[in-house]
């Protein structure tokens, strides 16, 4: 019986030996292992990019239930024009004169059947600069549907390279666990040899679990952005997006001032506030014209049964006697209105500017910081893990520095995914700010 016991004892001890060399082999081989899944991963992610951002742009512009609401409502607009450049409707009348109250007859002779037309016609201008203001402000709506859309694009690219950013953390989260997995059976297996610390063990479930914990977090926020994008595209909310693609920093040597002279010129919420300042100067022409007299002209003809007809042409004025309360305050508004584009549109170009200058210096920051991440600070990252790696092996590093130089390492991948996502955003918003579409990250 002692002997079976022995031989039980050496066995387990047999089998732990061997697991421990196995997890060694394993630990070895991780960091190659890792570039190599690397490159593989990258190139399954690509080949599951189904759903282009040339393609959602497309969709977006063609469904989008907001950029459709503000074409129709410039649609509308325009047609206001001519109605406000046209003559007011003429009024015709039809009319029994001078019938006796008794009888009803027709022999008296100022009895007579009559018909009139009567047209009023407004001063000259008047019609003429209601119909420039309303034309100018259907042109701002225009340029406001304009505006939309390019806000809507910027949008859509922001929400895509969002969604790509956590689709390329998870991967980089995924492997981080799985790393973290073989930690974990390497330090069980010391422990089993008694080589190692139950701490180690319980470091290693305590990072798998807490990079479970962010792996999940990351997936409901990838579920909120897809609803986000789908409505966007002006699809339902639960449509599959599939993987997405994220484009790394492409750098810049734009300028602030060189944007804004292109936004100045090409930006369609800058041209449409510019568009309702010409719109409140006609307003103002149009009111100093209110003052003066509409002129109204009727036409009679006048049927007598038993005597000759008769003709009846008459002409008449508008008296504005109210002016002071109607047309002089009718002027100060005007003014006033004027006054207020021309504020806005000011605001307006130095908001641009501002915003101009705050995208752009984080598309540069997201560069420099994307290019020191790739050069330097992962590299280094990566090699403090092998060393790391390399004490452990021989005792000399404790487990809890390996598992915190490999979190740093997952830390910086996923700030230089972010960097991307940065750079990408910033840049969209960039082509909705000036107006003009870069064509990077395509």
């Amino acid at each position: 019986m002692f002997f079976q016991n022995d031989v039980d004892a050496v066995k387990r001890r047999w089998v732990a030996v061997a697991t421990y060399g196995v997890a060694w082999a394993t630990l070895a081989c991780l960091p190659v292992a890792t570039a190599a899944q690397e490159t593989g991963a990258r190139s399954a992610l690509a080949q599951t990019d189904t759903l282009r951002l040339a393609d959602a742009v497309v969709l977006a512009l063609e469904a989008n239930p907001s950029l459709q609401a503000a074409r129709l409502r410039a649609d509308a607009a325009r047609e206001r024009v001519p109605q406000v450049g046209a003559l007011p409707d003429p009024n015709l009348s039809f009319g029994l004169m001078n019938r006796p109250l008794f009888g009803f007859g027709s022999s008296e002779r100022m009895t007579m059947n009559t018909v009139q037309l009567t047209q009023r016609f407004p001063w000259p201008g008047k019609r003429g600069f209601a119909a420039a203001r309303f034309g100018h402000l259907a042109n701002a709506l225009d340029l406001d549907a304009a505006e939309a859309e390019r806000r809507l694009v910027s949008r859509v690219k922001s929400a895509y390279y969002e969604l790509a950013f956590f689709d390329r953390a998870l991967y980089v989260m995924e492997g981080t666990r799985e790393l973290l997995r073989d930690f974990h059976e390497v330090s069980l297996a010391k422990y089993s040899v008694g080589e190692g610390l139950q701490q180690d063990v319980l470091q290693a479930q305590v990072a798998i679990a807490r990079m479970t914990e962010d792996i999940t977090a990351v997936q409901q926020r990838r579920l909120a952005m897809a609803a986000r994008l789908n409505a966007l595209l002006g699809r339902d909310a639960t449509v599959s997006v599939p993987a997405l693609q994220l484009f790394g920093p492409e750098g810049t040597s734009l300028t602030a001032d060189s944007l804004m002279a292109l936004a100045a010129i090409d930006r369609p919420a800058l041209q449409a506030a510019r568009t309702r300042i010409a719109a409140a100067n006609a307003g103002i022409r149009a009111a100093r014209r209110q003052v003066f007299p509409d002129l109204t002209v009727t036409l009679g003809y006048g049927n007598r049964p038993q005597y000759s007809d008769m003709a009846t042409i008459m002409v008449g004025v508008s008296l504005p006697v109210w002016a002071g309360s109607k047309q002089f305050p009718l002027r100060r508004e005007s003014q006033a209105l004027h006054a207020e584009q021309e504020v806005r549109e000011r605001s307006l170009y130095n908001e641009t500017y501002a915003q101009i200058t705050e995208s752009l210096a984080l598309a540069v920051r997201a560069t420099s910081l994307s290019d020191l991440y790739a050069t330097s600070v992962l590299p280094q990252a990566r090699a403090a893990v092998e060393s790391a790696l390399s004490a452990y092996r021989v005792g000399s590093v404790d487990f809890q520095t390996l598992l915190n130089n490999q979190l740093t390492v997952n830390r910086y991948e996923i700030e230089t995914l972010q960097h991307a996502f940065d750079y990408q955003s910033a840049m969209a918003e960039l082509e909705a700010l000036v107006g003009v579409d870069f064509g990077g990250g395509q």
